[in-house]
């Protein structure tokens, strides 16, 4: 059994900074459960290119509003848009480059991921969450 708290989670090595978001990584690899999940803030009025060619991500929003973009595969804005407000899910399961925006104000969701984050990741030049072991 695995119980943890977000509190417990704030201000350690688990809450992550990036310039556009805050990830506080909940469930990680080392937990054993062939997956992760992250409570993740994406600040308002902020956009981030973002490519998990090595994971599928799937996304809750629980909090503020924004929209997914796609993009091509050279990171070109294709222009289709989905909104994102509380109860959306999306699931990124063609490994999709994307771009992620907060609109009205932050921006909160829950991100699983497969396979599972180590905690360590971090966005590459390609907006990219390399496979760590």
């Amino acid at each position: 059994m695995i119980v943890k708290k977000l509190k417990d989670i704030l201000d350690t090595k688990n809450d992550i900074y990036g310039y556009n978001w805050n990830s506080r990584r909940i469930l990680l690899k080392k937990d054993g459960m062939g997956y992760s999940m992250a409570d993740t803030v994406v600040k308002k009025g902020t956009e981030t290119f973002i490519w998990y060619k090595n994971h599928y991500e799937t996304c809750y929003c629980i909090e503020g509003e924004g929209e997914l973009e796609l993009a091509d595969e050279n990171g070109k804005k294709t222009g289709e848009i989905y909104k994102i407000r509380p109860e959306t899910m999306y699931a990124l399961n063609g490994n999709e480059k994307h771009y992620l925006r907060a609109t009205s104000e932050d921006m909160r969701l829950i991100c699983v991921f497969n396979p599972a984050l180590t905690g360590n990741e971090t966005h590459d030049k390609d907006g990219t969450y390399p496979l760590l072991d």
